[in-house]
């Protein structure tokens, strides 16, 4: 127990007792003070320090005072300005006049003890009254009881505290009747006889009082009001509005408003309350040590927002690089020294006040007892108590900046030598170079041998040293290491003070000041805005310090952020701010308006409301205006803002009405939609339940339509909405179609021939549906169509069953789409069948219809409406929509009219890339490949991506290392990365309308020396230029690494190789031409003149193809699946990238030999996996980037499960030769040629951070496989002899000739290949 390290609590109770704080405060502060010119004016003032009942001998403080920033020099001779003994200043007499005012201004206390500090008060106004003077005085008035009246009394604003009224000579008691303005003026309201008599205004100042003239009110006979009282806000004056125990809350815009005739007025004003600052949470004392970061914390709020202001020891703190404002409110020292100590003051201050608060800030030394009582510091755990009797750690070893950034440095080390103990901790100090301010960085947790230092200069240098630290304290020092930032062009900081208020419902007025920092004269500012929900920025120069945007929506959020340019380019943008433009009255009518008829006295009618775009601010009601039949006058109602329907009742029996409604908002009566007509019922009718059972059904099929008809219920004394028609084949619930209940005909459409379909009639109501009536038809074969003069009269056999009108409607013509956003579409067309004016006049309705263009999704989807237009809402962004139209009117209907198409707008990605996968570069331990897949909802045309990664995953956004790539790569690789480190990536897309979200982090550590990574791929010489690619060894006998001399020795094994095949061929070929008998030259004389085209004996079929058909220009490689399986089952999928791809095949080749061979290799013929042989690829080729048209991939992989590498082999300008079938020499790889992106990576997603390891490429990738021609089924050497010399038996000596002339061209290439 005697060696265990105090608990934090008793250190902090034995700091507080040993090094206790100083209270030091103010008891009085000086306030606001309305002074009259020639009296005297006292600003009250007194400091306190210490507790007077434990300190009762605690030093005073001295007292002084600022005026207007500036200490006032108060001779002991001034006997009109003297500081009284508690502190407070007194002025005797006030001196004031038109161009001498020594005595107004703004005053400040400042107290000082001089063993702790100095602390300054708040700032008080002090004002000077000036002479009292009536711009408006009252008038004479009569108003009858009830009534309300307004007596003027305008005097100066200051004075108007000083105001006041008499009646009749008499003080005038103000009540919830008689209330002063804020200007003076008195209103008087729901008059009574008793406030009849002479009113006058009076001011009171210093000098004599100055009164107003005398008006008499006269109160005539009349009936008086009550007065509107609700909570805390009251009517007076007739219609002035009266608000009790002013809130912040009660500010806003208030309107009001007034019904006239037809017409909504309304006036608007907006109110604004300023609530002085007040604290949420005020500094706090701290102790801390030297090196030591500190914050003090200061949260205000008010209205409007405070501005925050510090002051150290009574002067002001200036921000520099180790005193800075952090969130606009707290302030940071960074890097503490003795000399920092003292009193710390927060000052916020806006229009309605200001406040202070302070606290104490004491060093400590490294001796005294350590800790953090209040959380402030942050000092290391281990700085408690020291035991002397316990080694420390030796220096930690091998500090290296790992990474260096513009701003950020990270360090790595290893553990000291001699550690002494167990969970070590460790503490970076640093410092810029030239500055004795010596900062520290602690590790988060025990063991950690990494720390990134940020918030650092650019181009500056820095000393760092990482002292290690154990149970017994300190250890020591490790050597300074010096690192120096990487610079920055020096553009312009953010423009501070960037604010934007509408000033109408069009334009945006912005205001800003010049930037703090920068390199050079501002040259120019960019005000960059953008409409909330668009995600499409625009722009637009500014050459001032403030600028009008114009032409804006109504009543839209725009969000406004503003970039200065000097002779660099642009520096750093500001914060983005939103405001939103005024309101106005809507440009647009409703939408989609619909009447229904509900009894004979009422009628429904619905709407929705304008487009989003047109209701210019929020809509508070609908106006909605009737007239009976073609009467002129009008009668309107008023909804709330949120109802979309309101049921018109009161109206006359069997009459006609036309409604039309318009939207309302604050601004205003927007316009009205068309008139539209519905006819009230004869009598009423019962809806107390469903209707009956139609009285009959018939059907008639035709060979794609079945014509239904029917009869109405037989009690016709219910109310009867419409039918609903169900049908299918063998069902009638497959499809359902509802019509008007005045129908009483319906032609079913898009039905099968010879099918049989059940079809079922339901009429319903606004209780439900009734009891169906059912019916089964077979349509008529195909080769059986309908006589088109029979009357389908005729067809049903029922007397009471209505002849249909075989007439159509004529369809909707001029349909057009037009796109509004990225889920919407409006709709419109004409009716021929209408007047000219468009006015529908009738019971018609329009049905619309719309799909997508995407095959999988062809369901189509419909909508009813009674307007020449509808908006089509909640579609895909970037999809394209066709559209057509019908129109039904009783039981006629038309045909689908042309469709319109329109794509919607694109919007940002809704979803993040998907299956990343990260993978170490083959033989580059210090490179990884980033590969991923297209986010599901791209929401648009993808135009890049950009790669964050980072050692850090909680690291903030901006500390994360981007890397941005072109939309149509799916594969980077990262380059230069630290061994043995772990990092983090991430993904985000981007289109035309800006970013999507991130993907998830995939974190990937990198191997721990230069030697790691997997066997290597096999290679193909893939260009005719010759360039040496270093390729793996995993293909290469002998251990072949990657030096330059080993590159020399692979091209020497590939000449012997290629030597020893020649010989061979030769060999064979000449033995072969021995054995020839004459009647076998016969044979091919006869059969090269029959066709000289030929050089080949027979038939394709007759000729095997050989082992590695070598091409002149183009051969690619596939990576394929690392498949387990002894017996890998191989397909045929070649991928040409375009049809220029494809070159004419030589003619002279038989068509076998165009065809790859999908026959895996004979075990006995493929090289052995040599993993631990590997080459170094060449810069700039990587086996995982994109290729392209004119640079195909020749990069494979093949180290597993014994199977060959497969590639797709282009059939251009083939060799006329053959080899030898053998183990294939080392394969390289052409920088020039990349190869394909990977394909989509499946598998299940385990954890929210998902992992990669090296060597997992096979594994986590299904195959891309493409052939190669295989090599003959029969692996002995004799038998590949045998297969040789039949095919050499096809040729003549002279043709052998010509082969032998090719192979020396193809010996000159490799020689070529050599000496490059």
């Amino acid at each position: 127990m005697a060696g265990r390290k105090p608990s934090n609590t008793f250190l902090s109770l034995l700091i507080k007792a040993l090094l206790p704080f100083s209270p030091f405060w103010f008891s009085v502060e000086p306030w606001d003070t309305l002074a009259v010119r020639g009296a005297p004016a006292l600003l009250n003032c007194s400091a306190h320090s210490g507790d007077p009942a434990s300190e009762p001998t605690a030093p005073q403080a001295r007292v002084e005072w600022k005026k207007d920033g500036t200490f006032l020099s108060l001779a002991p001779d001034d006997g009109r300005r003297r500081v009284l003994p508690d502190g407070s200043l007194l002025i005797s007499s006030v001196v004031h006049s038109k161009h001498n005012k020594p005595d107004e201004g703004t005053y400040q206390c400042v107290a000082t003890i001089d063993s702790l500090g100095t602390i300054a008060s708040r700032t008080a106004r002090l004002t000077v009254a000036g002479m009292p003077r009536f711009s408006s005085q009252p008038a004479a008035a009569s108003i009858r009881l009830g009534d309300s009246q307004v007596l003027a009394c305008d005097v100066n604003p200051d004075l108007v505290p000083l105001a006041r009224w008499e009646r009749e000579r008499e003080p005038l008691e103000l009540s919830s009747r008689l209330v002063q303005l804020p200007n003076g003026a008195l209103v008087v309201s729901n008059a009574s006889e008793a406030d009849a008599g002479l009113y006058r205004c009076m001011v009171e100042n210093a000098g004599p009082v100055k009164t107003s003239e005398e008006a008499q009110l006269t109160i005539l006979p009349g009936n008086t009001i009550d007065t509107i009282y609700e909570g805390k806000l009251e009517l007076v004056g007739g219609g002035s509005l009266l608000i009790y125990n002013l809130t912040e809350e009660d500010a806003g815009v208030y309107s009001c408003m007034a019904d006239i005739t037809n017409n909504t007025i309304e006036a608007k004003a907006e109110l604004t309350v300023q609530v002085p600052p007040e604290f949420l949470k005020r500094p706090a004392n701290i102790y801390a040590h030297e090196s030591m970061d500190i914050m003090f914390q200061c949260e205000v709020t008010g209205s409007p927002a405070p501005t925050v202001k510090w002051v150290k020891n009574g002067d002001a703190v200036i921000p520099s690089d180790y005193f800075k404002i952090i969130n606009e409110h707290n302030l940071q020292v960074l890097g503490l020294v003795k000399s920092d100590e003292g009193f710390y003051q927060c000052l916020a201050e806006n229009d309605a006040g200001n406040m202070q608060s302070s606290a104490q800030l004491i060093i400590l030394e490294h001796g005294t007892l350590g800790g953090e009582p209040n959380g402030q510091a942050h000092c290391p755990s281990s700085r408690g108590v020291a035991n002397p009797t316990g080694p420390t750690p030796s220096a930690p070893r091998d500090v290296v900046a790992s990474l260096v950034s513009t701003r950020f440095i990270k360090l790595t080390w290893r553990p000291p030598a001699e550690p002494n103990g167990e969970d070590l901790t460790y503490s970076v100090y640093f410092n810029q170079e030239g500055t004795n301010r010596e900062r520290i960085l602690n590790t988060s947790r025990p063991g950690e041998m990494q720390v990134t230092i940020q918030n650092l200069m650019p181009d500056s240098k820095y000393k760092f040293r990482v002292v290690a630290h154990n149970k017994n304290g300190l250890g020591e020092s490790s050597a300074v290491l010096k690192v120096a930032t990487q610079g920055e062009v020096q553009v312009p900081g953010p423009a501070p003070n960037l604010q934007a208020v509408s000033t109408t419902p069009t334009s945006v007025t912005l205001s800003w000041d010049t930037p703090l920092t920068g390199n050079g004269d501002v040259l120019t500012y960019k005000v960059y805005y953008m409409e909330k929900g668009l995600d499409l920025e625009q722009d637009i120069d500014a050459g001032a310090l403030s600028y009008t945007l114009m032409g804006l929506k109504k009543f839209t959020e725009y969000s406004i952020r503003v970039v200065a340019f000097n002779k660099h380019g642009p520096g750093v943008s500001t914060g983005d701010i939103t405001v939103t433009t005024l309101s106005d009255v809507p440009s647009a009518p409703p939408q989609n308006l619909t009447v229904e008829v509900h009894n004979s006295k009422s009628i429904m009618v619905r709407w929705q409301p304008p487009p989003p775009g047109a209701q210019n601010g929020e809509i508070t009601g609908y106006k909605i205006r009737y007239r009976k039949g073609t009467r002129k006058s009008e009668a309107a109602e008023t909804t709330g803002g949120t109802q979309l329907f309101q049921l018109i009742d009161g109206l006359e029996r069997g009459t006609e009405y036309t409604f039309r409604v318009s939207a309302i908002t604050v601004n205003g009566s927007g316009p009205a939609t068309e008139w539209s007509t519905a006819e009230t019922f004869e009598s009423d009718l019962d809806e107390s339940r469903v209707p009956d059972i139609p009285s009959s059904l018939h059907v008639r099929p035709l060979v794609n339509s079945i014509v239904v008809s029917w009869t109405p219920p037989e009690n016709q004394d219910m109310v009867v909405r419409g039918y609903t028609i169900g049908y299918g084949i063998g069902s009638p619930h497959a499809q359902t179609i509802k019509v008007d209940y005045k129908q009483r005909y319906y032609s079913i459409e898009n039905l099968d021939p010879s099918s049989h379909y059940v079809i079922t009639l339901k009429a319903f109501n606004n209780v439900g549906e009734g009891i169906p009536v059912y019916e089964s038809a077979i349509t008529r074969p195909q080769s059986d169509p309908i006589d088109p003069d029979v009357d389908l009269y005729e067809l049903f056999h029922a007397p009471y069953t209505p002849v249909p009108d075989p007439t159509p409607m004529l369809p909707p013509v001029g349909v057009q789409a037009s796109v509004l956003s990225h889920d919407t579409i409006k709709v419109t067309w004409a009716d021929n069948s209408l007047p000219k004016n468009q006015k529908i006049t009738d019971a018609r309705y329009y049905t619309v219809r719309w799909k997508t263009n995407i095959p999988a999704n062809t369901k189509l989807k419909t909508a009813n409406t009674t307007n020449l237009s509808h908006m089509v809402t909640g579609l895909k962004p970037n999809t394209l929509y066709e559209f057509s139209v019908m129109v039904t009117k009783g039981r006629r209907t038309s045909t689908w009219s042309m469709t319109a198409q329109g794509t919607t707008f694109e919007t940002i990605p809704s979803s993040s890339p998907k299956d990343v996968t990260v993978v170490s570069k083959e033989l580059k331990p210090r490179t990884i490949i980033v590969n991923w897949q297209p986010p599901s909802e791209a929401n648009g045309k993808i135009t890049g991506y950009i790669i964050y990664y980072s050692t850090d995953v909680n690291a903030e956004v901006h500390d994360w290392v981007i890397e941005p790539v072109v939309g149509n790569r799916l594969t980077h690789q990262i380059q230069e990365l630290t061994l043995d480190t772990t990092y983090y990536f991430k993904i985000q897309a981007r289109n035309s309308k800006g970013m999507g979200p991130m993907s998830e982090a995939v974190h990937f550590r990198t191997p721990k020396s230069k030697c790691g990574g997997g066997g290597g791929p096999w290679r193909l010489i893939g260009s005719e230029r010759g360039e040496g690619g270093g390729g793996g060894g995993g293909g290469i006998p002998g251990g072949i690494t990657g030096s330059g001399d080993n590159h020399i020795l692979v091209i020497v094994v590939i000449i012997s190789v290629g030597a020893f095949t020649i010989i061979v061929v030769v060999v064979g070929a000449f033995l072969c031409t021995r054995r020839t008998t004459s009647h076998q030259k016969k044979k091919r004389a006869a059969s090269k003149s029959s066709n000289s085209s030929h050089k080949y004996k027979g038939n394709s079929k007759d000729l095997k193809p050989p082992d590695l058909w070598i091409h002149h220009e183009r051969l690619e490689l596939k990576p394929i699946d690392k498949s387990p399986e002894p017996n890998p089952v191989m397909t045929d999928t070649p991928i040409p990238r375009t049809s220029q791809d494809i070159n004419p095949v030589d003619p002279s080749l038989d068509n076998s030999l165009n065809t790859p061979s999908t026959e895996p290799l004979p075990p006995q013929a493929q090289p052995p996996c040599q993993a631990e042989h590997q080459h170094p690829e060449p810069e700039g080729s990587y086996q995982d980037s994109t290729a392209t048209d004119d640079e195909p991939s020749a990069s494979g992989s093949y180290c597993s499960a014994g199977q060959p590498p497969t590639a797709h082999v282009r059939p251009t300008h083939p060799l006329k030769s053959f080899a030898v079938p053998a183990n294939p020499a080392a394969i390289f790889e052409s920088p020039a040629l990349p190869s394909m992106p990977l394909l989509t990576q499946t598998g299940p997603q385990l954890h929210s951070v998902k992992t990669a390891s090296i060597g997992t490429l096979g594994r986590v990738r299904p195959p891309m496989s493409v052939t190669v021609p295989s090599a003959p089924d029969v692996p002995e050497t004799s038998k590949m002899l045998e297969d040789v010399d039949s095919v050499s038996t096809s040729y003549e000596p002279d043709e052998l000739t010509e082969e032998m002339a090719h192979l020396e061209d193809l010996m000159k290439d490799l020689n070529a290949i050599t000496t490059a």
